[in-house]
């Protein structure tokens, strides 16, 4: 503490403020198989609509009911950690998106005197871009006057000045390599329309007046067609694909990498995950299910890819192949870590393997330079792309602006480099496919606890989820089951339940299960439950699944767990969760076994451990039991005193944390006194606990304790028992009885 040593008014602000911080006993753990979603992660989920969004819609062919029972627990709670777990052999859902190059024109650097047209003489075009159906995207070819002194410099800022290419909505733009006034492309300019693929064109009339007039006479002989597959030169130093033929009009095609074998060039997109929940389909009503992929494209190098799921766009994705731009490496994830995607991820390939690739610089670079960093890779590097070429007839020779129907073959070719202005092509839907969810797998369910992060239910063993009840629904196996009780006792932190497999037989099957001796039935049992952080319920329950249309018999785990989230709701965590004000079920129509008095009789009795869940004439569905798997009898061998103590222990621990390195004397131990006392009087008067007792003094914190820097505390609770047996005895008297006395 500060020295004060000169004369005035101090404040010092102590905080002994110190109380016991309320914690939510109804956050559920579910652990299983989903047909989509994030992996081996509890995954907080607050509503039904979530889960459904995260993770997909239950159906019978998901192994388990993971998906089911938490629709069902979270009409009663509207916090659940949900870990999916991947069956062995699963695979990823994936769409292959077309790559292709933009149908292209190069005006001549200069006419025969060497003037640059747009800069120091007049130029006129007229343009038509077609899409890759050839539907035409202007009801008439768009005039473009491009006078001299349109720029000071660089023909084909004059041209793109005038014709476009600047903005995503243009139809047709000006292109040069980066430079306004190199010797290239910056010299000439490229026409290039929106569109990619083997069925877009671009056609092109050169004119020398403004009348735009038909003839000979008015046609300019100022444009080269430009091969959308080959690039070298042909013995010329610009080698961009043409062989240097001026024309007046000319209608050029652009082309399609083809996407399987050797070769191919393709965006590979998958599943952000495994799981047939991405496959895109229709349902029987005719909706959309799953994801599909749709592409539009944009002016200049831009495209944008969108995500639809189940109908409704949820995703778009600005991108391009350039380095300036929006690049589609960037913006969409390549894998499952940075993720910008919350369904797909997505890769560029080059003979169907995954290349590390190079950012274009221009959009005029090849492919060559995407997939190898150079602009004409060797010959062995070959791009095999899909075009169609142009064979005029005589009727438009004569420099029309209209080149008329043209002729077109379609042609594929190995184009060392491959063609420019690439990106991808249009799509109005592609429907991601072949995705699977695997078989059922004991150890995925289980997970891994040496690894980080931890994998299974045993990332449940996590104190900042703060979970209360943990369930794996619809899974008997007993490896499965064993560990998820045995995670429960290692962290102390919830209650694990399960529950004998459909159609284990009779009232003694299910016993036998539960003591260990079914091995000769379907999920067989050969080591008995025995634990207080555990619960079993029998029967199994049928409910109406709104997903299949029909009944089906659902884990009776998933109803106890609804229950006590319930109980949690209108009552506390230490209260009974069985029961007709508690423990009624109003959805299920009917139990896999009707249980007699003698059947709960030999279930909850005995040293037997199983919560009947009964089926009463007038009452309805009932779970008619609240014990824990622990054989020895304790106060341990109910629910409600398991789930107060976890709710006790944790309270305690997060409240007494802050005394950690604080002086180890009497004002501490009276300021934990201080903070224990009333949280659990709070539980007393709430009717938790009878009576209670906290001890931290001298009595406790001894010599030897002190000395190892240890600080103890004993806390004495009497937990409030249930009423479960209730005995009314009935008394005859004769007349003469006085009945005060009795």
């Amino acid at each position: 503490m500060v020295n004060y040593v000169s004369p005035g008014v101090y404040t010092i602000e102590k905080d002994i403020s110190e109380y016991a911080p309320s914690i939510n006993t109804s956050i559920v753990g579910v652990v299983g198989f989903a047909g989509k979603g994030p992996t081996n992660k509890a995954t907080l989920i607050t509503s039904q609509n979530s889960l459904i969004t995260t993770f997909g819609e239950p159906n019978e062919g998901i192994p388990g009911q993971a998906l089911e029972g938490s629709l069902e627990i979270l009409e009663q709670t509207s916090n659940l950690y949900f870990v999916r777990a991947v069956g062995s052999g699963a695979t990823d859902a994936s769409a292959l998106m077309s790559i292709g190059s933009c149908p292209a024109v190069l005006v001549s650097g200069s006419d025969v005197t060497g003037a640059a047209y747009g800069v120091d003489v007049d130029l006129y075009l007229q343009i038509q871009v077609y899409d890759n159906d050839g539907t035409a995207q202007f009801a008439t070819p768009r005039n473009y006057s491009i006078p001299a002194g349109t720029a000071t410099v660089g023909q084909a800022q004059a041209i793109r000045s005038i014709v476009g290419g600047s903005i995503e909505a243009d139809k047709v733009g000006c292109f040069d390599g980066g430079q306004a006034t190199d010797t290239s492309l910056g010299l000439s300019g490229a026409i290039v329309g929106q569109y990619a693929g083997s069925g877009a064109s671009i056609g092109v009339s050169a004119y020398s007046d403004s009348n735009f007039n038909t003839g000979v006479v008015a046609g300019l002989s100022a444009l080269y067609p430009v091969s959308a597959t080959y690039v070298t030169n042909y013995g010329l130093s610009s080698g961009y694909g043409t062989d240097w033929t001026l024309a007046s009009a000319v209608r050029v095609y652009g082309s399609t990498f083809i996407n399987e074998g050797a070769s191919s060039t393709q965006y590979s997109l998958l599943s952000l995950y495994e799981g047939n929940g991405y496959n895109g389909g229709t349902r029987t009503d005719g909706t959309a299910s799953g994801n599909a992929i749709s592409v539009t494209q944009l002016g200049g190098g831009n495209f944008n890819l969108n995500v639809v799921q189940d109908g409704v766009a949820s995703e778009q994705f600005n991108s391009s192949f350039l380095a300036s731009g929006n690049f589609i490496e960037d913006v969409i994830n390549t894998g499952e870590t940075n993720l910008t995607s919350d369904v797909i991820k997505g890769n560029i390939m080059y003979s169907q393997a995954d290349v590390a690739v190079t950012k274009q610089q221009n959009f005029g670079d090849t492919m060559g330079y995407l997939i190898y960093g150079v602009t004409a890779p060797d010959g062995s590097d070959n791009f095999v792309a899909k075009t169609q070429f142009l064979y005029p007839s005589p009727l438009n020779q004569n420099g029309t602006a209209d080149p008329g129907d043209p002729v077109v073959e379609a042609y594929v070719t190995e184009a060392p480099g491959g063609g420019r202005w690439s990106k991808l092509l249009a799509n109005t839907g592609a429907n991601l496919a072949g995705g699977t969810n695997g078989a059922e797998d004991a150890t995925a369910l289980i997970g891994d606890s040496t690894v980080d992060p931890k994998t299974g239910m045993q990332s449940l063993d996590d104190e900042t989820i703060n979970i209360g009840l943990a369930v794996v629904p619809g899974i008997a196996t007993q490896s499965v089951q064993n560990n998820l009780i045995t995670l429960a006792e290692n962290t102390q932190d919830f209650l694990a339940l399960v529950a004998p497999p459909y159609g284990i037989g009779t009232t003694q099957d299910a016993i036998d299960w539960t003591n260990g001796k079914s091995a000769s039935t379907a999920g067989s049992r050969t080591a008995a439950i025995n634990s207080s952080y555990a619960a079993v319920h029998w029967p199994w329950l049928k409910v109406f699944s709104v997903f299949d249309g029909k009944d089906r018999w659902y884990d009776p785990s998933i109803f106890a767990a609804r229950q006590m989230c319930y109980t949690d709701s209108v009552a506390d965590s230490w209260v009974a969760p069985a029961g007709f004000q508690r423990g009624r079920l109003t959805k299920p129509v009917d139990t896999e076994l009707k249980l007699n008095q003698g059947d709960r009789d030999a279930l909850y009795s005995g040293g037997n451990i199983i919560n009947p869940i009964v089926s009463f004439p007038q009452q309805g569905i009932t779970i008619w039991g609240q014990r824990t798997t622990q054989r020895s009898p304790s106060a341990l061998d109910r629910i409600n005193v398991r789930r107060l103590m976890i709710y006790v222990r944790k309270v305690i621990l997060q409240s007494t944390r802050r005394f950690v390195f604080e002086p180890n004397d009497e004002f501490t131990w009276a300021q934990i006194e201080g903070v224990i006392n009333p949280f659990l009087d709070d539980i007393r008067r709430r009717r938790g606990i009878t009576e209670f007792r906290v001890v931290c003094d001298s009595s406790v914190n001894t010599p030897v304790r002190v000395d190892r820097n240890e600080l103890w505390t004993k806390v004495l609770v009497k937990p409030t028992k249930t009423a479960e047996i209730l005995i009314f005895e009935i008394n005859l008297t004769n007349q003469s009885a006085q009945l005060g006395n009795l």
